[in-house]
């Protein structure tokens, strides 16, 4: 067994897996940011398990990983008490013809939790969520339009978001999608004014990893939606228990009519929320005359799995300060890594950027402009010595000694880095063809061929 810090290089089994998964599951694997494209060729690792900050290949290879889960794991792979109480929660059954106890008590806790909470109603991912925001904002405005950050990266799945990125095949109504940009408050009465009478919503998150909201930007939309009477949607996916146990509305101060929930909630079990003022979620209940929304009604939205590991989480964070460990740790890293960067000269190519408790790592080329390859390069000696992780996402489980195993293999891959600067090129020392963006129109670069 290799552990994490040690030398990697052979990922044969995994490679086998990963061939096989992309014989039978479209992309090999169920989410498009996990995929083998955004990891060096032949260096993609298929985990078997995680411990706090630690997770171990099918090579047997030990890695100190970042990005969580896709963010999602705030309190670390197998975090006891989460486990526990879904143990003990499934144990009594998992799905029943009628709501259970438990989902009473998530919407007490959850109403009590966030600031612009009334009503909530649980369902088991993100994008469900978002569109059944957009829906409801429509049927309470009678507008058709839904408004979007564009310079933020994802928001649903479904078509009126999916239909405006390039891996749009097969989407329809994406006409009923403008976008706006962030801090930009212009560009959003610009769309008021281009689109007077149809904007039901404008949705986006208040903050992200690096971007802060502007003085006076998210006021400002809070005005706008009072004068113009759309629906301000806040998607705390990524925020939500990460910026605050609140979310980045009580971080910021502004009160959104709706809000979106998901990752942390569960701490990687599935659970996300849609939430808001009592006069636009009743549109989906039974104390209206207008008529109803379809809302979120799911088989599993209220399985007992997801709702306890929600009610465990919530009660780690009670107890615990989850994100002050959080932002203390990324603080140390970002410190440390950027010493050893300005060590090696490299302060115009390699950067640690973001909210403590949601970093990135930017990669330059020779040309000091962001470089997939280079990125690549990163990755792959990264890997190499034990690290995995698209970015440097951290959770309250990364210890000390994980964050000296990260800076030691960050040091070591800044040689090599260094090395493709000097001579203008990574040939020779990157394997394979660089990662693609997750969201593309066709499978090049990184397309498959039979073997």
């Amino acid at each position: 067994m290799t552990t994490a810090g040690a030398p990697t290089s052979r990922f044969t089994r995994s490679t086998l897996a990963q061939q096989r998964l992309h014989e039978l599951v479209p992309g090999g694997a169920h989410t498009y940011a996990r995929a083998s494209d955004q990891y060096p060729e032949g260096m993609a690792p298929i985990l078997v398990r995680g411990q706090g900050a630690r997770v171990w290949d099918l090579d047997e290879h030990e890695y100190v990983e970042y990005g969580m889960g896709l963010r999602a794991v705030t309190l670390g792979h197998g975090y006891r008490p989460v486990v526990e109480a879904v143990g003990r929660a499934i144990r009594d059954g998992v799905s029943f013809t009628r709501p259970t106890e438990l989902e009473l008590t998530a919407a007490e806790t959850f109403v009590a939790q966030v600031p612009g909470a009334e009503m909530v109603k649980f369902t088991k991912n993100g994008s469900d969520a978002t569109t059944a925001a957009v829906k409801l904002a429509r049927a309470a405005t009678g507008r058709p339009l839904a408004a979007i950050c564009r310079t933020q990266p994802f928001f649903s799945a479904d078509d009126w978001f999916i239909g405006t990125t390039p891996m749009s095949a097969g989407t329809v109504g994406v006409d009923l999608t403008v976008d706006f940009r962030y801090n930009d408050l212009g560009s959003v009465r610009a769309l008021l004014d281009a689109h007077p009478g149809q904007i039901a919503c404008v949705i986006l998150e208040a903050g992200t990893a690096l971007a802060e909201p502007a003085p006076g930007f998210l006021e400002g939309l809070r005005t706008l939606a009072g004068q113009d009477g759309f629906v301000l949607v806040f998607d705390e996916m990524v925020t939500g228990m990460r910026w605050s146990f609140q979310g980045a509305q009580h971080v910021y101060g502004v009160t959104p009519d709706l809000s979106t929930w998901g990752k942390a909630l569960g701490n990687g079990f599935a659970v996300a929320a849609l939430a808001g003022k009592r006069e636009l979620m009743e549109l989906g209940g039974l104390r209206t005359d207008a008529r109803r929304v379809f809302l979120l009604s799911t088989t599993n939205g209220p399985e007992t799995a997801g709702l306890a590991a929600y009610l465990a989480v919530a009660e780690a964070y009670r107890r615990h300060d989850v994100i002050g460990r959080m932002e203390e740790q990324g603080r140390k890293l970002a410190a440390a890594v950027g010493a050893v960067v300005a060590d090696a000269g490299l302060q115009e190519y390699v950067e640690v950027a973001g909210r403590p408790s949601c970093q990135v790592f930017l990669t330059r080329g020779p040309d000091r402009q962001p470089s997939q390859e280079y990125r690549t390069l990163f990755l792959q000696e990264l890997l190499r010595r034990g690290v995995l992780g698209q970015s440097f996402v951290i959770s309250a489980a990364h210890t000390d000694t994980d964050l000296e195993v990260t800076v030691r293999a960050v040091r070591e891959a800044l040689v090599p880095y260094l090395r493709a600067l000097e001579s203008g090129t990574t040939a020779g020392l990157l394997h394979g063809r660089p990662v693609a963006p997750a969201l593309r129109e066709r499978a090049a670069p990184r397309r498959l061929f039979p073997t």
